[in-house]
């Protein structure tokens, strides 16, 4: 006969993993363009789908993936990256994740672009490809403070330079990393870029995300600054996917 507290401890192990399922697949941020919107079932959303589907086939092997559909004005293109530590078979279901929900909430906007802990999509209906995106961005962080924020500072601006100059000089533009703070503690960092980029764009927008450091996360013990285009991670503990 199973005991009662077996079974509670079974159904609050059971809800604790779903809430940790729902948690993972969240989207971290998501932004709709308020310029132009297309009609349903009309030629913009038939291209729109089509690259969708191209870049959910595309991405989970390489990590990256971007291309464009149909032909002016109904073109669209778009570009899917996955975190740099992320395994194909959890970059495809993150991308096919992001292709379902942005369009629940971006159902008509011709531009849109979401973010999930593993991975980013983006679309629009010109061609962006190669160009910065400043305007898509959003931090992150810890909510806890450290001891000495003017050390940790300056500690956490040495790795995530080193990592933005080491991303911008590999073919994935992706790096990661790690720096004593003590005997006993360490900084991880990691900084990646959409690999649209050229190598002197890449160092250019993770050059311009780290100086919002203040901005973002002063004296935090983690921190994001993520971008359309870039974005760093920073914590007191190990966060890479092994």
């Amino acid at each position: 006969m199973t005991s009662p507290h077996f079974t509670f401890s079974v159904y609050l192990l059971t809800f604790a993993l779903l809430l940790q399922t729902l948690y993972a697949a969240s989207p971290l941020s998501h932004f709709c363009s308020k310029s132009e919107n297309f009609t349903a079932n009309g030629p913009y959303e038939s291209n729109l789908k089509k690259l969708l589907g191209n870049l959910n086939y595309q991405t989970p092997p390489l990590g990256f993936g971007l291309g464009s559909v149909g032909q002016y004005p109904y073109q669209t293109y778009g570009l899917a990256l996955c975190r740099g530590d992320v395994a194909a078979r959890d970059c495809k279901n993150c991308v096919s994740e992001a292709s379902n929900e942005i369009h629940k909430r971006c159902p008509y906007n011709k531009g849109a672009i979401i973010w999930y802990d593993n991975c980013l999509l983006k679309y629009q209906n010109r061609d962006f490809f190669g160009q910065i995106d400043n305007q898509n961005k959003f931090y992150m962080y810890n909510v806890r403070n450290v001891g000495n924020p003017t050390t940790f500072n300056q500690k956490t601006r040495e790795l995530l330079s080193l990592l933005a100059k080491e991303a911008s000089e590999t073919p994935k533009l992706y790096a990661a990393g790690e720096l004593a703070l003590s005997e006993s503690k360490k900084l991880y960092g990691l900084t990646q870029c959409t690999r649209d980029l050229s190598s002197a764009d890449c160092f250019k927008c993770l050059d311009g995300i780290i100086n919002e450091l203040p901005r973002c996360c002063d004296g935090k013990e983690g921190g994001r600054v993520i971008s359309g285009s870039c974005n760093f991670i920073y914590e007191i503990y190990p966060f890479l996917n092994a």
